[in-house]
């Protein structure tokens, strides 16, 4: 029997952080060995906090020993941090934060010079899947005579800080790439006119405690297309990482997606 995968989880005391914690709890080929999250929580056992009891492991400011694997869900910042660290140590990692900046992304693809990394929007199987048939849709509607008008719609807990959601940005990144629209409105109010071709159009929900739902409309005159997922629990998330965490481990230097994690084309 081979030796665990070791893990280190950053964001270890956030919502996302404590499932893949108890998560990893119930894994045999993956063991959490270290847990970073530089808040008041420091020196808890990660465990505990994450409700499965103790783990042995406690809530540390940052990454002090080595491992295989870090699966990051913290903050913009802390993701730039982890990478940069990562890419110095070369240790693989699963960056799984969202609302990144343009250097915060760069800084992530940097990482993936020396050490291979999974990066993408989402971690869940179910959105990567809607995110080929999305493409799949763009390129077989971009020929339709009289247009298609696409608009994204995704709704998210109250909590959340940015918007729209990254995800919702790459499904507009992959209707783009597929059907050639070059203008991205993030809602609409006034006196709009009409409805411009070539133009993807955004719309951002925080309500409750929403973990997550994702709709692409593909209107057209006399039918509609939609494409939607929902997420129904933070596990659909968790569950992504760890499969990205078990996938990454002994790869070649290299920026990955979920769509490479999952086989798909």
């Amino acid at each position: 029997m081979p030796e665990p995968v070791e893990v280190a989880v950053t964001g270890a005391a956030g919502r996302m952080g404590r499932r893949v914690v108890a998560l990893l709890h119930e894994c045999d080929d993956l063991v959490l060995t270290s847990a970073i999250d530089p808040g008041p929580q420091v020196g808890q056992d990660a465990g505990d906090l994450a409700g499965v009891g103790a783990s042995g492991v406690a809530i540390s400011e940052e990454l002090l020993e080595r491992v295989d694997v870090v699966i990051d869900f913290s903050t913009p910042p802390g993701a730039e941090a982890m990478a940069e660290l990562c890419g110095e140590r070369q240790i693989a990692l699963v960056e799984a934060t969202t609302g990144l900046s343009p250097h915060q992304r760069d800084a992530v693809h940097d990482a993936g010079q020396t050490t291979p990394v999974v990066f993408a929007p989402s971690m869940s199987a179910a959105v990567n899947v809607a995110m080929q048939l999305v493409g799949d849709a763009g390129r077989a509607l971009k020929a339709i005579p009289d247009g298609v008008d696409v608009e994204v719609i995704e709704r998210h807990h109250r909590y959340k800080e940015d918007a729209p959601s990254g995800t919702a940005l790459r499904f507009g990144e992959i209707v783009a790439d597929a059907m050639g629209q070059e203008s991205h409105v993030h809602g609409r109010q006034g006196q709009t006119g009409q409805r411009p071709r070539g133009e993807i159009g955004y719309h951002a929900l925080r309500v409750g405690d929403d973990v997550g739902q994702h709709t692409i409309v593909f209107g057209m005159l006399g039918e509609t297309l939609e494409v939607t997922v929902r997420g129904h629990s933070r596990d659909s998330y968790a569950h992504g990482a760890i499969a990205a965490a078990r996938w990454v481990v002994g790869k070649p230097p290299g920026t990955y997606s979920m769509a490479d994690v999952l086989g798909l084309d």
